[in-house]
């Protein structure tokens, strides 16, 4: 299974984004078909001031209604149709009530909403360079895994910060995840110390196929800081080995998902059969 990565510097204009997201899958597609497009997180609107977040945010349509959704979500829907292939749409500002969610969604090669996820664990963080993040300012948090089918073969779902949980990646391979996917805006200075063995480290323990594709580049938040994300948007085998990665900058990378090596390994070294869970304490 081809899979292909689009990396890019999103700003806080919706139209552009959708362009540039266009435009690198075309241009990827003319170089190398693929059975599924993965997206950065947050890629419609990058930390614009409040009432533009909110302005973009879209309400999603209840599934299985049949409602078209809004632009972005009309637009992965159009990829998907377009392309044949499987679009996974990194994350988005759902709106949800008076507040946002940071929802991802994938959609299958006909257009059709085939899973939801939203972000359980939220950012609220200080950095190393003293800068703070409030992700649950705005943000809710969500409530439940999600999993579906690509090609017969089970997908879960994960966003950035979900990274350094590994319990939530452990409940996806329970529920017969083979691949994980990770849309990411990881800080600069998280991200060149921790994304990589992070993501090898959930791809090792748990013998999946690792798809984190991340949003890259600099760009001022709504009180005019500089942050930066450090991309790097890669692809790792159920062994740990990186068998495809982004260099820097706006980008799409491809990799191929071998489901017999998955296989192979969970054969190999048979850690669901092995797993105990641990006993109390006890005086």
């Amino acid at each position: 299974m081809l899979v292909t990565l689009i990396q890019f510097n999103a700003g806080n204009k919706k139209a552009e984004n959708i362009a540039t997201v266009r435009r690198l899958v075309a241009e990827s597609f003319s170089r190398q078909k693929s059975r599924v497009i993965s997206l950065p997180e947050m890629w419609p609107c990058r930390n614009a001031d409040r009432p533009t977040r909110f302005q973009v945010a879209e309400i999603l349509p209840a599934p299985g209604s049949g409602a078209t959704g809004g632009e972005v979500y009309q637009t992965m829907a159009k990829l998907a149709r377009e392309y044949g292939a499987y679009v996974h749409g990194g994350s988005i500002a759902e709106l949800d009530g008076e507040r946002l969610c940071n929802t991802t969604l994938m959609f299958n090669p006909e257009g059709q909403e085939i899973a939801r996820y939203r972000k359980l664990h939220l950012f609220d963080v200080t950095g190393p360079d003293g800068t703070v993040y409030n992700e649950s300012r705005d943000f809710n948090h969500g409530k439940s895994l999600s999993i579906c089918d690509i090609d017969g073969i089970k997908a879960g779902f994960t966003i950035c910060y979900d990274l350094r949980f590994p319990e939530l990646f452990r409940a996806l391979r329970d529920e017969g995840a083979e691949i994980i996917f990770l849309p990411a805006a990881f800080t600069l200075q998280t991200g060149k110390d921790h994304w990589e063995v992070l993501l090898r480290a959930r791809a090792i323990e748990n013998q999946v196929w690792i798809v984190a594709t991340g949003m890259y580049g600099s760009h001022r938040n709504d009180k005019g800081e500089i942050r930066t994300t450090f991309g790097h948007s890669l692809i790792c085998d159920p062994w740990g080995h990186i068998v495809a990665m982004a260099s820097d900058g706006e980008t799409s990378v491809t990799g191929y998902l071998d489901h017999a090596l998955t296989q192979r390994i969970r054969q190999s070294i048979p850690l669901g059969n092995h797993r105990r869970l641990p006993l109390p304490l006890t005086d």
